[in-house]
């Protein structure tokens, strides 16, 4: 029998709310779990576990007083680095901010706790969250159930690796360049990064920072499609300055079978290629959709040029996250790009978007914002579009950083920073889009597909991948974790 602990937070939950179990006593179960399996992992980086029993034995009392906090009541998660947790260090993996201690949870941690989650540590990412690993010079390497030679993916790697295997309920992590996805599809998982705007992202930040950043958003991860619903609905809508003037309603999804669905499926393309395992599994789901009614069509896009999104969306993600540099870097960037006139590669890219003036950011979020209303229009003849999260699956540990990395497809090697072009693909247009299982290598690693939906679409993301769980896949423990 498979370990509660590999229960979704939903069942979790309800399990809770029927007296199956306490509240204490599941933490204490994580707990032990995470005595045995963390050391090898290194996916949860720092605890506050006194004041997590304390929690615990309150949620216990609550509810026998017929007291339900919310629908989270009582279960123990643990949330990634980049959010503020009162007491616990902030750091982002810059060994500078290693004594950054939180004085106040982040609004999110806040909400979560609102709904009665039980929060006992953080997990672990990269310097910067910037890279599909998560190793820093404070904490070391996560890494992965299913190999340990293998990364968990980042930046919500610690995030991904602790859900996968057993030693935490539900994660909340960020995603601007697919730091939820892409732990979810390299750990088998589901994550979501919702529509751009609707989570604020209040307390996850370094320094005093508050503005929210282009392109970034929260959401959660979970053993399940459910689990993304509890965590969405825990943490979005509006803060309290916006709440003055709006109030957030995301539709329904309306459609309860497969069959009802329009679906576009794109299992590859040139722009950014996809390790032959990755295409081939897309393809046979989508072979499986059309057997059960759906109504699909391989290779739709909307009228956008792939390389136009590639483009756009490399300028503007490395614009988003200048800020970070410092006078001396950017002056050094300067005059590299100065010296690679046209060039167009990925560096060359990232040096653009390092030193971006603000006329060449409109000029970019004007095209930004032109790709919105094809993308809407597109989603007017399609609900979903079924693409890959990366270009490959679960890669080994490697010390270069990532403009530096390159990685091989076929015979055929490629920029390393290629891997986060397919969740660029819709993030750069603020869509809403989920990872979810769909397989495995013949090694035994993960596979997933992106589900990606209309603007504000979320709850149909997160409904398709329910469905897929239902009647496709769903999550699978990696064995030794059992």
């Amino acid at each position: 029998m498979i370990d509660l602990a590999f229960q979704s937070a939903k069942r979790l939950a309800r399990r809770i709310r029927r007296r199956g179990i306490g509240c204490a006593e599941l933490l204490d179960h994580y707990l032990a779990r995470v005595d045995r399996f963390n050391p090898g992992l290194n996916a949860i980086i720092e605890t506050c576990i006194p004041a997590a029993r304390e929690r615990a034995r309150a949620a216990d009392a609550a509810l026998a007083k017929g007291e339900i906090w919310g629908p989270l009541h009582g279960v123990p998660m643990t949330v990634k680095d980049s959010f503020d947790v009162e007491g616990l260090p902030t750091t982002w993996g810059v060994p500078a901010e290693a004594g950054n201690i939180a004085r106040a949870d982040a609004l999110s941690v806040a909400r979560l706790r609102a709904a009665g989650a039980i929060i006992f540590g953080k997990t672990n990412v990269p310097i910067w969250l910037a890279d599909t690993q998560a190793f820093n010079a404070i904490y070391g390497t996560t890494r992965s159930p299913w190999n340990p030679d293998r990364t968990p993916g980042g930046s919500s790697g610690g995030a991904s690796a602790a859900l996968a295997a057993g030693i935490t309920g539900i994660e909340m992590g960020s995603d601007i360049a697919g730091s939820i996805r892409t732990p979810a599809a390299f750990c088998g998982l589901y994550g979501l990064k919702p529509t751009f705007g609707i989570c604020p992202t209040d307390g996850h930040a370094l320094g005093a920072n508050v503005a929210p950043a282009d392109i970034l958003a929260i959401g959660p991860l979970g053993r399940g499609a459910d689990d993304l619903t509890l965590g969405l609905d825990a943490i979005a809508g509006p803060n309290e300055i916006d709440a003055a003037g709006y109030r957030l309603a995301l539709p329904r999804a309306r459609k309860k079978t497969l069959a009802e669905y329009r679906i576009a499926v794109i299992a590859d393309d040139a722009t950014a290629p996809v390790e032959p395992v990755i295409s081939a599994r897309i393809r046979h789901l989508a072979d499986f959709l059309n057997r059960e009614g759906a109504d699909v069509s391989e290779g739709a896009l909307p009228d956008i040029a792939m390389q136009d999104i590639h483009r756009t969306f490399d300028i503007l993600l490395r614009s988003a996250t200048s800020a970070k540099h410092t006078d001396a870097e950017r002056a050094a960037a300067e005059v590299d790009l100065a010296a690679r006139g046209a060039e167009d590669s990925k560096w060359a890219r990232m040096l653009r978007g390092m030193t971006l003036s603000h006329r060449d950011w409109l000029i970019l979020n004007e095209q930004r914002h032109r790709m919105r209303l094809k993308w809407q229009a597109f989603f007017g003849e399609y609900d979903v579009l079924l693409c890959p999260v990366n270009c490959t699956v679960a890669f080994p540990h490697v010390t270069e950083p990532p403009y530096e990395r390159q990685i091989a497809i076929g015979d055929t090697v490629y920029p390393f920073m290629n891997q986060i072009f397919w969740t660029g693909f819709s993030g750069v247009s603020h869509l809403p889009s989920v990872a979810a299982p769909i397989g495995f290598t013949d090694g035994g690693l993960p596979v997933g597909v992106q589900i990606v939906g209309p603007q504000y679409g979320d709850r149909t993301c997160i409904q398709f991948a329910r469905l897929l769980e239902r009647a496709y896949q769903g999550f699978v423990p990696p064995p030794g974790f059992e």
